[in-house]
């Protein structure tokens, strides 16, 4: 049996859950033991009273839940949650280690197994647990976007399709990934004019035939990412190099070249940013100026749609969830080669290539620990 942890989420406005009570039911059922803390749920719309329906044990404190085998979250440990971090646990959860030197850190002095959402990836390429939450920061680009366009909100006043007779706005997206496809899926059906820019010319290829010619695909370099910035009324970025930092592929002096009132939003911001003039906000104060531009950089966009995402995340994480309570930690890395590229940490030892070189740190291939 592994007693499973599910602390409430204390990052600013994050209402998300790990998992829902259908998920927690179904390890339940399978021998384990479940801790949610109480209002875990609330956020997403689950009451405490589900969580015990479904035969799991409500605890009234975090330091209850932290002290599971296994600890299942959605964001990564803030600073008051450091004390719970020891030797024998094993957390799983979105960690975004190569943006936080602090959190490696700690995570590597304390001696824990951190596996990460987003390091997750199949042999084909795919990143089974970031994707779910990709899709969701890429359609809330659009939509945040939109709403900050509108001249009370800060933007230039421009309506995002324009009407017959006006042109539309021009949506700049930089990085054709999961999050870039489903942001040019959603301007492009606001009748936006829509410009999305990758250094993968079969990418390009493939969103122009499944678009059926209703975007513009660039080459990335840096002159077609300027002369698109300059123009953008609305900025997207979309870059992802997994498990590492992003590239700042658009300048502050290609930011000071959009029209004042210009909206930039940078999903990449959670892994540094793609954008040289942006930082991490909260949707407590997710905005701010920077030669005229407003800037939305929440590191933490699906928060903000909790009952969506909590059930897009859960569905995705569930099976990985359960195979590391089935087997355990060693085990089930043993027997999956996706979980394996999910060991950022094991046991105090930075297992991740891109976290190590973020910070000149030593790096330890996973297989020499197991």
């Amino acid at each position: 049996m592994t007693i499973i942890g599910v602390p409430k989420e204390i990052k600013d406005n994050e209402y998300r859950v790990a998992m829902t009570p259908g998920g927690v039911h179904q390890l339940a059922r399978n021998g384990h033991q479940v801790r949610v803390e109480t209002g875990a749920g609330q956020g997403s719309g689950f009451s405490d009273a589900k969580y015990e329906q479904a035969g799991v044990q409500i605890v009234p404190a975090a330091a209850d839940a932290w002290s599971a085998h296994m600890v299942v979250k959605v964001k990564e440990p803030q600073s008051s949650e450091y004390e719970f971090l020891r030797p024998d646990l094993t957390l799983f959860t979105f960690l975004h280690l190569a943006a936080d030197e602090r959190l490696t850190r700690e995570m590597v002095a304390r001696g824990l197994t951190g596996i990460a959402y987003e390091t997750v990836e199949l042999p084909n390429g795919h990143l089974p647990l970031l994707t779910p939450m990709s899709e969701v920061a890429g359609r809330m680009a659009i939509q945040v976007g939109v709403h900050y366009m509108e001249k009370m909100n800060g933007g230039r006043g421009k309506l995002l399709s324009g009407v017959p007779g006006v042109r539309p706005a021009d949506v700049v997206i930089i990085g054709a990934g999961v999050v870039g496809t489903n942001a040019a899926k959603v301007a492009s059906g606001l009748g936006a004019q829509v410009f999305v820019i990758d250094i993968d010319l079969d990418r390009l290829r493939y969103l122009d035939e499944v678009m059926h010619g209703r975007l513009i695909t660039l080459s990335s370099n840096p002159l077609n990412i300027a002369e698109a910035v300059r123009r953008a009324d609305l900025l997207v970025g979309a870059v992802l190099i997994k498990g590492a930092k992003a590239p700042k592929l658009v300048t502050r002096e290609m930011i000071a070249s959009m029209t004042p009132g210009s909206v930039v939003v940078d999903v990449a911001v959670d892994q540094g940013g793609c954008i040289e003039s942006t930082h991490p906000t909260t949707h407590s104060n997710p905005t701010f100026f920077v030669d005229g531009v407003l800037h939305y950089c929440v590191a933490n966009m699906p928060g903000a749609v909790p009952r969506t995402s909590t059930y897009a995340l859960s569905n995705a994480t569930l099976p990985y969830v359960a195979k590391l309570a089935d087997l355990g930690t060693e085990a089930a890395v043993h027997a999956d080669s996706a979980l394996a590229k999910g060991v950022n940490i094991y046991q105090g030892s930075i297992t991740y290539p891109g976290v190590a070189e973020a910070f000149g740190l030593a790096y330890v291939p996973l297989a020499s620990l197991l």
